[in-house]
């Protein structure tokens, strides 16, 4: 391991080197390589150098230190002279963790993350949480969620400080609630199902112990209110008590109180902008480059920041468009783009990288000065957040570049991580399979569809005909064996999609060879594909155990529970697979009804026209009937 002996400016990054070292490749040693630490007084620049001798480092921040250390142990591997100069693009750049969606990081798996946020420069964190933290006055708030104490909130705000990074509350004071106003003791103050009741002075009590609870353990004075997608509002109690009002007035009432609330706290909010922006489009589209929001509502809004959430959309003219008329809110405006984390099991690198470069190329143009990815985790967080890594590699090199140089990037990927760019990018093909477009821009989530259909039912069998996804999977199976090697430090993620691939392989079209030898009645296809199923009930529990592995080794235990339960209800069906074809097999069973149906292409509005094989939640790829519910 390199031995390097500090000099110069280091008090303000002097506790975050001890936590890098191990990470970062270096000891610190008064033998060691010289570098020199200087503060740059130009804050629109920064530079790493090494003559042969003696290295430099000109920070502007702690977290471009950081940045320029790793990027200058890289450069220093080369064994040759260098210089490199840096201009950041943007005075905050960061990341969005879903915490809500049944995976909460735990406190270890949030400093592997904040490590490596480090070495990349990005120094701003969001941690979305709906309810899952602690709130004292409501002890059902996160109730067996896995929710972050307040303790726990210090120690993760305290090491996000000593690297440099900003740890940001992001909670929700509108909608987006359902499961904390899901007990009896938020009945008086909900609206909706998911959404709390404008105008309620109990609403406001709680919104206010949210706010507190929520801001307390951060040294930050910024929050993020939420607010986003409360497509209710007004529609419940509110409307039996107060009549029907427009929308805006309600939005605007709603928001000057939480906006007080903040101020109480001294607090500097931001809020996702979507409702005030479909508020003014005809269709009610966030995207709708027609919208248009009174003068008279934009006066009235409250003092408080913009979010502009954005990682659908590829050309850079939507961003410029939809960021002018942001713009035209006459508030600060903070851009909101993602690494598809929450595509189904597996991430989407083609569609992140698409619209990081066209969302980031716009913010650059139109003078955004703060941005962030998300890392959402939709229908139960089943994709691991390390998995975002070379998603998150391209967001932090645009927030210091004009522009990304590809083989410059890789092989910075790999030395922050210990693996070949293109070897991590492999995960990729989980879901862009034949019959999916380049770089999955409409988002299939093949493999997350492939693994929980059901065996009999196929409700997606249709859909993958021609396709030959079982040799498909079985080729990426095999070229991700190799990266499943103990000593790597993702070993554990990459064994769990090798195990996934290997499982498709043979799960992948199983319904529709079962369908088509049960239909030509061919005894001998139909007893092969039995011990198929036999094996493959062997292959969901080992792929169940890789998961949770992994699972566990970044996020709290509560969850967990939920994927558990959809491993389980597939290795039952299989069972029952085995079970109704062996009966009919030695007679007993004169047909199994479930192959009598004439299968149809699936059929839903998550498909989502050409170029995908379709998306959605668990519960519309597993049955055709009700899940849950009355």
């Amino acid at each position: 391991m390199l031995k390097v002996n500090f000099t110069g400016v280091i008090n303000e990054v002097e506790q975050g080197l001890s936590l890098v070292e191990e990470n970062f490749g270096f000891v610190r040693d008064s033998n060691g390589l010289i570098v020199e630490v200087v503060k740059s007084l130009n804050d629109k620049e920064t530079k790493i150098s090494f003559d042969g001798v003696k290295g430099e480092i000109h920070f502007t921040t702690p977290s471009s230190f950081y940045r320029l250390l790793n990027l200058w142990l890289f450069n220093q591997k080369l064994d040759k002279p260098f210089e490199l100069i840096e201009q950041p693009q943007f005075d905050k750049t960061g990341v969005m963790v879903d915490c809500s969606r049944n995976a909460v990081l735990s406190v270890k798996g949030m400093k592997k993350l904040l490590n490596e946020m480090a070495k990349q420069g990005l120094n701003q964190v969001m941690l979305y949480t709906e309810e899952t933290y602690e709130v004292k006055e409501y002890p059902y708030f996160g109730y067996l969620r896995g929710r972050y104490s307040q303790t726990e909130l210090r120690e993760m705000d305290d090491y996000a400080y000593q690297l440099g990074i900003e740890m940001v509350p992001c909670i929700q004071t509108l909608g987006h609630l359902y499961l904390a106003l899901n007990y009896e003791y938020a009945n008086s103050f909900k609206d909706t199902s998911d959404i709390v009741l404008v105008g309620e002075p109990k609403t406001y009590e709680f919104l206010d112990n949210l706010i507190r609870s929520a801001s307390e353990p951060f040294r930050t004075k910024r929050i993020h209110v939420g607010m986003d997608e409360a497509w209710g509002l007004g529609t419940g109690q509110y409307r039996s008590k107060n009549g029907i009002r427009d929308s805006f007035e309600i939005m605007n009432e709603h928001l000057r109180e939480v906006v007080k609330i903040t101020q109480k706290y001294g607090l500097e909010p931001m809020m996702w902008s979507d409702m005030y922006y479909r508020f003014g489009s005809k269709t009610g589209d966030y995207y709708d480059l027609e919208s248009d929001i009174p003068e008279e509502i934009i006066n009235e809004i409250p003092e408080i920041d913009m979010v502009y959430w954005d990682y659908y959309h590829e050309d850079e003219a939507i961003y410029d468009t939809l960021i002018s008329k942001h713009q035209a809110m006459k508030k600060k405006v903070i851009f909101a783009g993602g690494v598809w984390t929450w595509n189904g099991l597996a991430p989407n690198y083609g569609k992140s990288f698409e619209s990081t470069k066209a969302g980031l190329t716009s913010c650059k143009r139109n003078g955004v000065k703060e941005v962030f990815a998300t890392l959402w985790g939709d229908d139960g967080g089943e994709t691991p957040v390390l998995s975002a890594l070379p998603g998150l590699q391209l967001f932090a090199d645009l927030s210091y570049r004009e522009s990304v140089d590809e083989e410059q990037m890789k092989a910075e990927f790999e030395h922050n991580t210990g693996y070949v760019f293109d070897d991590f990018y492999q995960l990729n093909e989980l879901d862009e399979t034949p019959g999916v477009m380049k770089n999955n821009l409409n988002s299939s989530a093949t493999s997350k569809i492939l693994l929980w259909q059901d065996p009999l039912l196929g409700l997606f069998d249709q859909t993958v005909v021609g396709l030959d996804l079982d040799r498909h999977y079985h080729q990426l199976a095999e070229r991700l064996e190799k990266l499943t090697d103990s000593e790597g430090q993702y070993s554990i993620m990459f064994n769990f999609y090798q195990q996934l691939a290997s499982t498709l392989s043979d799960k992948a079209e199983f319904g529709l060879k079962l369908k088509a030898a049960y239909d030509q009645q061919n005894k001998e296809a139909l007893e092969e594909i039995l011990t198929v199923a036999e094996g493959l009930k062997d292959k969901l529990e080992q792929l169940r155990l890789a998961h949770q592995e992994l699972w566990m080794t970044y996020n709290k235990p509560f969850g967990w529970e939920v994927v558990d339960i959809r491993y389980g209800g597939t290795i039952a069906r299989m069972s029952t697979t085995i079970q109704r074809l062996s009966a009919y097999l030695s007679g007993t069973l004169t047909n199994i009804a479930e192959l009598e149906e004439e299968k149809l292409p699936f059929s839903n509005p998550y498909n989502l026209g050409e170029g995908t094989l379709g998306r959605g939640l668990y519960k519309d790829m597993v049955t055709a009937g009700k899940l849950s519910g009355v």
